[in-house]
């Protein structure tokens, strides 16, 4: 099976073409990827060298790139996906979530390939209590989630117009190894490391469903042999938590991986303004893909969060070199005010 991954140079794009290629020889993977700020080919240098691997600099959003590729499922990860910088400049997200996964159904279209989008729970918006289905309705609260639920809705429009082959999939909040830090959870253990004042949004009540990465690539890829064209899936570990519940738990491995005192770490904490917008509660049932799929996840939260700051740990190297350029400009605009005032 020939797989286009866009996007993969990215967090989770990266994580799922390593275990795609670990899990299967029978898979091929192209790598397309524009290589903006958050996407990393030092993600990918084990198997960088793989006679099944290419990758090729390209952006979605140009339909002319994908001329000469040969494929035979898209797995479009390929997304501006940050909240914070989405209300600071909605125009990117646009472009890439919309016009880029257009391009891709065109294409789509055209080969007669399957599609799977990549989406968020984050289109649902907040639930007081509960959890969202994938009947539930679309009410993104950010640009970010604005972006993404149209682009849903562009593919949802070509299954029923076209008949394209295409699945949605829409993923609770990732965490594991080579996340970007701009991100909740390795930018509380990055700020740890480094002994930099952690932020957290109001009074850090705000509640997220979390998953491992690795159970969300493996979501994926029992979507792409057991899904149902048409159909949408939520894909959730049922692991919901306070976001001031996940930096103290963070904090606490944190203290134990390395001898530092918790109460020491516990000081870095720095209640900032809220974020615009910033949705209450996230929660969603992923009855659906368990059923269908047989799907389910493996990994506890307290075991993914011990193993993703060891990683953190282990590679200071790898996010030492990330924390250079545009994103410490963007990090001093989103948070340095903030923290200082």
């Amino acid at each position: 099976m020939r797989l286009l991954v866009t996007g993969g140079a990215g967090f989770i794009g990266s994580n799922f073409i390593r275990y795609i290629l670990n899990r299967n020889k029978e898979y091929y993977v192209i790598n397309l990827d524009k290589l903006s700020y958050s996407g990393n080919l030092e993600n990918l240098t084990d198997i960088e060298a793989s006679d099944r691997y290419t990758f090729i600099k390209g952006d979605i959003c140009d339909p002319e790139i994908f001329n000469d590729l040969e494929f035979d499922v898209i797995v479009n990860f390929a997304a501006e996906s940050h909240v914070d910088r989405s209300i600071l400049d909605a125009q990117p997200f646009l472009k890439t979530n919309i016009i880029g996964t257009h391009n891709l159904l065109e294409v789509a279209l055209k080969r007669e390939c399957l599609f799977i989008q990549i989406s968020t729970d984050e289109v649902y918006g907040s639930i007081e209590e509960g959890s969202f289905t994938e009947d539930s309705p679309l009410r993104p609260n950010s640009p970010y989630a604005a972006s993404k639920a149209s682009a849903d809705l562009l593919i949802r429009a070509y299954i029923k117009t076209h008949g394209i082959r295409a699945i949605i999939t829409r993923c609770s909040n990732n965490y594991g190894p080579y996340q970007f830090p701009e991100k909740f959870i390795p930018l509380i253990i990055v700020n740890a490391l480094t002994k930099k004042p952690i932020p957290v949004y109001g009074d850090g009540m705000n509640v997220r469903d979390w998953i491992f990465v690795e159970d969300h690539c493996r979501a994926i890829e029992a979507i792409i042999h057991k899904g149902m064209p048409g159909n949408i899936y939520n894909i959730g570990a049922r692991q919901t938590h306070r976001n001031i519940e996940i930096v103290k738990m963070v904090l606490r491995i944190i203290s134990e991986e390395i001898g530092v005192s918790e109460d020491e770490l516990h000081g870095l904490i720095r209640f900032v303004e809220d974020r615009k917008g910033h949705d209450r509660r996230y929660s969603i049932d992923p009855s659906k893909i368990e059923k269908e799929a047989g799907w389910r996840p493996v990994v506890d939260f307290e075991e993914g969060l011990k193993k993703t700051v060891k990683w953190y740990i282990e590679h200071r190297q790898w996010w030492e070199r990330v924390l250079t350029g545009e994103y410490q400009e963007y990090y001093e605009k989103q948070y340095g005010q903030r923290i200082r005032s």
